[in-house]
């Protein structure tokens, strides 16, 4: 009896206790709540305005930071929006993240409606490295200059920042059209360089019309200082790019030379060179491409840009900071498939 009679106080004891367990919980878990609710600082809202930095940078030697993929939100919106205000679809949940994409940013639009199809990270500030020659070639297009008219490579246009090899030698001779071509086929840099150099007014006034023709396109957050996208302070944003690739959809020349496979010059003496375009994708009869544009520097990562057909429609993809050489092609073969099996995407 004396056993039984001890167990029961004790069950009461602990009976009596647990209100008041309950109730301090209950307490903190409203401080939690209420400290969730504060508003974010001065400091972190002027963060967001920064140029992103590459999670996967590469230095000049080959080594690589720890990177961490977690952060990202993929945004989604299945919706219509027009091109020049386009506001991002916050989700906890987006539909779209089936779509697992290996670049930091990406942004997908449909150019004729500018619904958005894909959207992750698409109103960061990052490098472009050798997008920027999009840019270039708008400028040299819309100039209506001499595309016969010879031009010559001289030391100006060597890489000095980061020591690029070229296969054009100082004092090669080819013409606007053939340093065009060779700048968005396959990359010259030196071709591109010397395009802005021969502009009426030199390079000054050439870069001063790449940022003139920024904010004509409404790209507020994009910024040039040279052409050929070597340059870290070359910036822009995946929406920002998709609107230069609506521009430069509409230049046939554009079109016909980031398209072309490959494309042979003769150089001084009668030698020949080919160059192939650094696109592979260019090559592949299952897709039509209209528009292509590769680039890459250590603090850019991996970039692609691209308009093709999909569904019957000119498609815009921007993909920033890919990780991995052959990532960029990767997800642009996972977007197309994204695009063409989500039927609430194809009934747009």
């Amino acid at each position: 009896m004396f056993i039984l009679s001890l167990c029961l106080n004790a069950s009461a004891q602990a009976q009596t206790q647990q209100p008041s367990s309950r109730t301090h919980s209950a307490k903190k878990t409203a401080s939690t709540q209420q400290s969730a609710k504060k508003k974010p600082t001065a400091k972190t809202t002027a963060r967001k305005s920064k140029v992103a930095q590459r999670q996967s940078l590469r230095s000049a030697t080959g080594r690589s930071s720890a990177a961490s993929k977690n952060g990202h939100k993929v945004q989604v919106a299945l919706r219509e929006s027009r091109l020049g205000d386009i506001t991002p679809r916050s989700s906890h949940s987006a539909p779209g993240s089936s779509a697992q994409l290996r670049s930091e940013a990406a942004f997908v639009i449909d150019l004729q409606t500018s619904a958005v199809l894909y959207d992750k990270n698409s109103t960061e500030v990052r490098p472009i490295a050798s997008i920027s020659k999009l840019m270039t070639a708008l400028i040299v297009a819309e100039a209506r200059l001499p595309m016969d008219e010879m031009l010559s490579i001289s030391e100006d246009d060597v890489d000095r920042l980061r020591h690029s090899r070229s296969r054009l030698a100082v004092g090669t001779r080819l013409s606007r059209a053939d340093m065009l071509h060779l700048a968005l086929m396959s990359s010259e840099n030196r071709a591109a360089h010397a395009l802005g150099r021969h502009y009426p007014g030199g390079l000054p006034a050439f870069v001063r019309a790449m940022n003139d023709k920024a904010r004509a396109l409404g790209m507020r957050n994009t910024h040039f200082v040279e052409p050929t996208g070597l340059s870290t302070d070359n910036v822009s944003t995946p929406r920002d790019l998709a609107k230069l690739l609506a521009a430069v959809n509409k230049q046939a020349l554009i079109h016909r030379y980031t398209t072309d496979e490959s494309y042979q010059v003769a150089l001084n003496g009668g030698r020949q060179l080919t160059y192939n375009n650094t696109n592979g994708l260019v090559k592949n009869s299952n897709w039509d491409i209209k528009i292509s544009k590769t680039g890459f520097i250590n603090e850019a990562g991996e970039c692609l840009v691209m308009v093709t057909r999909i569904d019957n429609r000119d498609v815009a993809m921007v993909f920033l900071n890919s990780t991995g050489r052959y990532s960029r092609i990767g997800d642009a073969v996972r977007m197309r498939n994204y695009v063409e099996n989500n039927t609430l995407l194809a009934m747009l």
